[in-house]
């Protein structure tokens, strides 16, 4: 196990996005949860670790929101401008670290990355702990959960085609956690291919590599739908870090 006050990192969020599944014209990461934006309590456990270099959040190009809040302000905080896709976000975002680090701070070729996902508000210390301690050597990791339920594959009419098995399937989470250059590299390269990664991980399995998993927790969810965000904060009131 590598020693937690050894490990420094930085944090990528990708924000550019609209939120089009979520049905409403204001961008989800800044809809009103527990009295604060979701996009605050993404950020929360991050900025409350001293672990934590630096911050770089990538904004679509009219986002005109973030810097109205006081997180926007927070010393380790920096913003670049998005793309069209999250890994584009990613990219640019870890482009800027390369070129110009954050929050003072330069950034290096072998320094840890994590990436999270700007609707993900519940990511608790432990499993932030646990990424970081996965082994040294390791490509990189990711939280995951294995999945508990049935899995059924449809065929082209809506019907069952077949039921998947589950026990080797893993429900990949954020934060994922890569070197900053071997990131740019699989990113640049699925640019290239034409190739667009659903995270960070597939982009770096694309190479060859093979991250590792590390185990999760369930809470750790992802706000997708409206009904999501009273599941979020009924999470967040049973205790979590910048409450």
């Amino acid at each position: 196990m590598k020693s937690q006050a050894a490990i420094r990192y930085w944090l990528v969020v990708p924000a550019a996005g609209g939120g089009r599944r979520f049905g409403s014209e204001l961008p989800k990461q800044y809809s009103p949860l527990a009295g604060r934006s979701l996009i605050e309590w993404t950020l929360a456990p991050f900025l409350g670790d001293a672990r934590c270099f630096g911050v770089v959040v990538a904004l679509a190009i009219d986002d005109h929101r973030f810097a109205s809040l006081p997180v926007s302000r927070h010393p380790r905080v920096t913003t670049v401008p998005g793309g069209k896709e999250r890994s584009d976000s990613v990219r640019l975002a870890l482009d800027a670290l390369a070129a110009n680090g954050s929050a003072n701070q330069s950034a290096k070729e072998s320094d840890w990355v994590l990436v999270h996902d700007a609707a993900r508000p519940c990511v608790s210390p432990e499993e932030i702990d646990a990424l970081l301690d996965a082994p040294a050597d390791d490509i990189g990791a990711v939280l995951a959960v294995p999945v508990a339920d049935t899995l059924k594959r449809a065929d082209a009419q809506g019907l069952v085609g077949g039921t998947v098995d589950r026990a080797a399937l893993w429900r990949a989470l954020t934060p994922q956690m890569f070197r900053l250059g071997l990131l740019r590299t699989a990113l640049a390269a699925a640019g290239r291919s034409g190739r667009v990664p659903t995270d960070e991980s597939q982009a770096v399995e694309w190479l060859g590599h093979r991250p590792r998993l590390v185990r999760g927790n369930p809470r750790n969810i992802k706000v997708t739908e409206p009904g999501d965000l009273a599941l979020a904060a009924f999470i967040l009131s049973q205790g979590s870090p910048g409450q």
